[in-house]
């Protein structure tokens, strides 16, 4: 059983990560970390793509845009942030005087991945009269190369405040910014970023489930790849999914977006039934590697040595906070 007041311990956590570390099999992790978080006045923020565990010991679950609305007014000392290094990230930019935890700091991103900031910088100065609406899933130093920060939930709503006459960079899904292109009509450039899980959706192996379930729906998030929207009853955000599996009266619902959404649809819905939508190679599920990093043993001993901590430079923190006030401010304008 590990000593509550052991620098060591904690040292240990910050140098190696959590896997040498013995926890008591009988303790009960649930009341623990209830009791941690009204001790460290402390809030727990889980993305809907977490483990069940985590889910259901959070006191707020959501997409990217509710993650960071409630991380941007909570009265918490303490956020712990149970999703990717982006998530808590942007949580320290809206909280630079608060204490911003994530479980595994080793929980990063695909598609944030696929957008060095560098990089992005050469290709945005070929374009200095375009403005640059970003999607959230990126680094801080891509936020601070922005004008806008979008969701999947608010994207389409943030291109349309712009007038049409101007032109526009979207990064870092291209997937993503070609559906908001189709919805739109706009012809914004694009960036050739990705994410790993919903480009791994296998359009044949769908269309034979939809076959074996004809009374299925296939609803699809618009990261994913033209091909597989093509077929989808239904595209949402992550919120959008869960909203619609739960008010659409179909019993049968096949789900293209990270598996972990499929927790929170069955526990709204315990009479329907929810398909994860098969991927192009031999696993039978689509889990995010990255958000299932965190586990509810990482999160208790996050809280309780109260590290791994997200830090920032106080600058880098200034010009990423500004695009996500646009992303808020627009957001509150349209009630999204």
């Amino acid at each position: 059983m590990i000593d509550i007041h052991s620098e060591k311990i904690k040292k240990s956590i910050e140098e190696k990560g959590y896997l040498d570390l013995p926890l008591d099999p009988t303790l009960d992790l649930f009341l623990e970390i209830e009791k941690l978080k009204k001790e460290k006045n402390a809030v727990i923020l889980a993305h809907y793509y977490q483990e069940p565990d985590i889910q259901d010991v959070a006191d707020y679950i959501g997409d990217s845009l509710g993650l960071a609305q409630n991380a941007a007014t909570t009265n918490a000392d303490i956020i712990v942030f149970a999703g990717v290094h982006f998530m808590a990230e942007t949580a320290k930019i809206l909280n630079p005087l608060k204490k911003v935890l994530l479980p595994d700091l080793n929980a990063g991103c695909s598609l944030s991945d696929s957008a060095p900031p560098l990089l992005f910088k050469v290709f945005k100065d070929k374009y200095p009269n375009h403005k640059v609406i970003t999607y959230i899933n990126c680094s801080a130093g891509m936020k601070a190369l922005s004008d806008i920060i979008c969701t999947s939930s608010n994207a389409q709503k943030i291109v349309e405040s712009l007038p049409l006459s101007q032109p526009i960079i979207f990064a870092p899904d291209k997937n993503l910014g070609a559906y908001i292109n189709k919805q739109t009509g706009r012809n914004m450039l694009l960036w050739n970023g990705s994410c790993m899980v919903h480009e791994i959706f296998s359009l044949e192996k769908i269309i034979k489930l939809k076959i074996r379930h004809p009374k299925a729906k296939f609803i699809a998030h618009p990261e994913c790849e033209e091909a597989v929207l093509a077929v989808a009853d239904y595209i949402g955000s992550t919120t959008g999914l869960l909203k619609f599996s739960h008010t659409d009266t179909s019993q049968e619902f096949i789900v293209a977006t990270e598996a972990g959404i499929l927790h929170q649809m069955q526990k709204a819905n315990p009479t329907k039934t929810f398909i994860p939508a098969p991927p192009n190679n031999s696993c039978a599920c689509n889990d995010c590697p990255y958000m299932k990093l965190n586990t509810l043993e990482k999160l208790y001993l996050c809280l309780k040595y109260e590290t791994p901590e997200i830090t920032m430079e106080e600058g880098l923190r200034l010009a990423a906070k500004k695009p996500i006030d646009q992303m808020l401010d627009i957001s509150t304008r349209y009630n999204l």
